[in-house]
This record gives structure tokens, sequence and C-alpha cells, in this order.
């Protein structure tokens, strides 16, 4: 007989097989739209040089269930060839609170952040676009291509990192997705050309400046979850319409915090991408708007992508 109180325990490849990219782009816009009762995070500096954290995130759906992460982010590990983020995310029956499911917590997390750049992607850039950037060689990175080519006709995918192995690697791990591939190594020229730029790195400094981006491109960025890391410089944040995941991003990205603190960025030029999804008008208005999505990470997107990936499970089971 089976035992209902033991929880199941979804690996990676679990993870990975049981839901697409476009699964869990339609979940998640569902998600947002509904909307789900998500607490402040809990956000600790580990001891260190200040750059490795522990998250705590949970949420919770009326009717649904209740989730909670716990993670780590250690900025030393990927010179180790270790992954930089671990950890656990528990889902647990919202009546009974019995745990329903026990995933490893960095693969979710891969998914639903790549999932949720889609989903800004699918609403905010232009429906043509076909020139995606890829920023960044990390983890994410795969991710993020596949699931911008799940909503947007991708053709050509650029690939920019600041080292070249790792570029190469890259490149050589995308050749299964049938579209034109290619390293590029000026980086202010590929902006200017591409139609998507998607920023997934550990950068302190600007990457993407504003002067490189032409009219009509969507910036997707991911990378910086700390007030000292950046990815954009505040001549883009001026410049263009920004989009959120939650309003986290305002306390806790460099490129929200520092253009706020600047004057470049006023809060009520900021959306929430919930408030996008229900009022497009919120977004992109024109061929010629830069639009801008930042994603600092929201227990919404968790409990979504963890919810789909235990009912596909189930489906599975019967």
């Amino acid at each position: 007989m089976t035992d209902h109180r033991q929880p199941v325990l979804l690996s990676g490849g679990d993870i990975h097989a049981l839901a697409t990219p476009s699964d869990l782009v339609q979940a998640l816009r569902t998600a947002f739209a509904r909307g789900v009762t998500v607490p402040d995070r809990l956000h600790y500096t580990l001891p260190g040089d200040g750059r490795d954290m522990l998250l705590v995130m949970p949420a919770w759906r009326e009717g649904g269930h209740t989730g909670v992460k716990i993670i780590t982010y250690m900025a030393g590990n990927a010179e180790a060839g270790l992954p930089s983020i671990n950890g656990s995310y528990l889902l647990l029956d919202g009546r009974t609170g019995i745990p329903a499911a026990i995933f490893d917590a960095a693969p979710l997390t891969l998914v639903r952040t790549a999932a949720v750049s889609a989903l800004a992607a699918s609403i905010l850039s232009k429906p043509d676009s076909h020139r995606l950037l890829m920023v960044g060689t990390g983890s994410l990175a795969p991710h993020m291509v596949a699931a911008h080519m799940a909503v947007r006709p991708i053709r050509s995918v650029r690939l920019w990192g600041r080292v070249a192995d790792k570029v190469q690697a890259l490149a050589r791990s995308l050749d299964h997705l049938g579209c034109e591939i290619s390293v590029v190594t000026d980086l202010g020229r590929a902006v200017a050309e591409a139609d998507i730029v998607s920023c997934a790195t550990s950068s302190r400094e600007p990457l993407i400046h504003g002067a490189n981006v032409r009219p009509g491109t969507h910036v997707d960025m991911v990378g910086s979850f700390t007030p000292s890391m950046r990815e954009t410089d505040d001549a883009l944040v001026a410049a263009g319409i920004l989009v959120v995941d939650s309003w986290t991003a305002t306390t806790e990205s460099g490129d929200v915090v520092t253009p706020l603190a600047n004057g470049a960025l006023a809060r009520d030029r900021i959306a929430l991408l919930e408030q996008v999804i229900r009022d497009p008008a919120r977004g992109r208005r024109s061929a010629d708007d830069i639009t801008i999505f930042k994603s600092v990470g929201t227990g919404l997107s968790d409990l979504a992508a963890a919810e789909l990936i235990h009912r596909r499970w189930q489906e599975r089971q019967r």
C-alpha cells in the first residue's frame, strides 16, 4: 500500500521530462494573471565576502498548494565546477499541510526563471522577433534560449561570454535546436543587431548600454539580484518601458535600485508582469518601444511550476 504521507522526490531529470518550456509559460501566465499569496522572502548574507546568500521563499494559493523554497547562491562554486544555486523546494497539500513533493530546487529554479522571461517576452517583444542574443554562459543560458524559442520565431541565436571556452561549449550544447548558433565577441554590436537580448550574468558593472540598444528591442535581465549587481546602465532604463516580476526588484536589484536612486527612473514608470498580462497596454505600445523585463525571482513562479510538474507526475502514475 502506498504511504500517501511520503512526498515524492523529483530530481532534475524528472523536472525536465515532465514539463516543456511551452507548458511552463502557459502555467505561469495563468498563475500571474490569477495571483497567489507571496510573503516577503527572507534574504540572508552568508559568512564570507558578502556574495554568498541564503533565500527562503514561501507562497500559497487558495484552493491549491503551499510551497517554500530554501536555496543558496554560492558565488565561488562556478570556479570549482559546481552549481552556484542549490537547495530544495517543498510542495505541501494546501488543506492538510502534508508534504506532497520535494524538488531539487536548482533545476526547478532554472526552468521557471527561463519560463518567466519567455512569458514576459511573449508580451513585450515584437511578435516577429527572430534574432536572440544570449549574454552569459552559466547554467541558465541554455534554458533561456530554449524558452525564448518556445514563444518567438527565433532563427538566429548569438552567444556572448567572458570566457571563450565556455561560450564555445554553450554553442555546442545548443546544436540540437535547429537554428543558427554563433559566438560573438563585440557585445555592443551584437546588442545593436538583436531583437531580444537576454542577460543572465553575475556582473557588477553594466554590460548592456542604452546607447547600443536600437528602437524596438526587448531586453531581458535575470542576473542582478543584489543592489551591487548590474547588467544595464541608467540610460537604457531611462529610455525603456520597465516591467518587473515583483516589487522586490525595486529593493534588491542594482538594475532598478541604482536608477531609482539616481533619478533616471521613477517608481511610477515600473509595471508588474501581472499588470501587463491583464492589460497589455501597460507594456509595448509601438514597434519602436524599447521594453525591459527584470526578474529577481518570486515564490509565485516556483509554486506554479511545482504544481504543474507535480500534476504531470501524478498523471503518469495513473
